[in-house]
């Protein structure tokens, strides 16, 4: 059985129908008295908050036992061909990984690049050589919290996992993790996915850390599955196979954040499914640093 951190993306929905004004900190404990012990705090549009702030998140995720992670901002592209805006890109990651590590949050997920008119090779090799800079500047900074690329859906994205996982080797750094996007996934396969060679090519990679993930369903559309979040009742692609493969997991632990639109009430049903094969919700002891 797998070990799981698994809470939602973002603010619950139902704490905002209880306090319109709810901030991250509201959310982290509210997270824990529903029965989940993760979140992943939203920077999708901007780094908008304060050292002090996330100052303040953490000390509730601490005391609350609540795994944090942070998505970065969407406006991020190593690979642009104008410079501007790939520097603009790394002071958005630079910012993200300052207010993670300040709040101790395990992983900064982020979007790295479209390919682009660079093409495939150039665009990976740029990606690298981006990154190898921020893990200079972290490494100068003190920064401890993971840098994770994430899995995409387009294929006009750096993102098949064998190239994530490929490219974070290459790196050969603590301070780099690949992410799994279940639901990117299996849009970029055409509507399928195999839990299992997934969780071994994952686990061969980089044995022994926290598998970071992000599930939804997605959305088929004009002849093709794209990355459009749909409720988990949708089962594009279901969630009971990854629960049932994960049973079989006695070494794993696995964070799922939930990304569907109905973040937290989703996240619940995962919990139920995933215990039914004999998971558990991993306690405070890893929170926090743990890899």
């Amino acid at each position: 059985m797998a070990r799981v951190y698994l809470g939602p993306a973002g603010i619950p929905i139902t704490l905002r129908q209880r306090k319109k004004n709810a901030g991250t900190a509201d959310a982290v404990s509210y997270v824990r008295e529903i029965g989940l012990n993760a979140m992943e705090v939203e920077f999708v549009q901007g780094v908008r908050m304060s050292r002090e702030s996330a100052r303040e998140v953490g000390e509730a995720a601490k005391e609350a036992g609540v795994r944090l992670s942070i998505h970065a901002p969407y406006f991020i592209n190593l690979c642009s061909e104008e410079e501007s805006k790939v520097r603009s890109s790394v002071e958005r990651l630079r910012d993200s990984l300052d207010r993670g590590n300040t709040m101790g949050a395990s992983v900064v997920v982020f979007h790295s690049a479209y390919y682009g008119k660079l093409g495939h090779d150039v665009c990976i090799k740029k990606v690298g050589d981006e990154m190898r800079g921020l893990i200079g500047w972290m490494e100068d900074n003190d920064i401890s919290v993971k840098l994770g690329l994430e899995t995409m859906a387009r294929e006009s994205q750096l993102g098949p996992l064998e190239e994530i996982l490929d490219l974070v080797r290459s790196l050969s750094s603590p301070l780099v993790t690949a992410v799994v996007d279940w639901g990117h996934v299996y849009a970029r396969n055409g509507g399928s996915i195999d839990f299992a060679r997934i969780l071994d090519e994952w686990s061969t990679a980089l044995p022994g850390e926290v598998l970071h993930s992000h599930f939804t369903c997605v959305k088929f559309r004009n002849g093709k599955w794209v990355d459009e979040h749909e409720p988990l009742d949708a089962a594009a692609p279901p969630f009971e196979p990854l629960a049932e493969e994960l049973g079989r997991r006695r070494e794993l632990t696995v964070s799922i954040i939930s990304e569907t639109p109905l973040i937290e009430v989703d996240a619940l049903k995962m919990r139920d499914i995933l215990e039914r094969y004999g998971n558990e919700l991993a306690t405070a002891e890893a929170n926090g640093r743990k890899r």
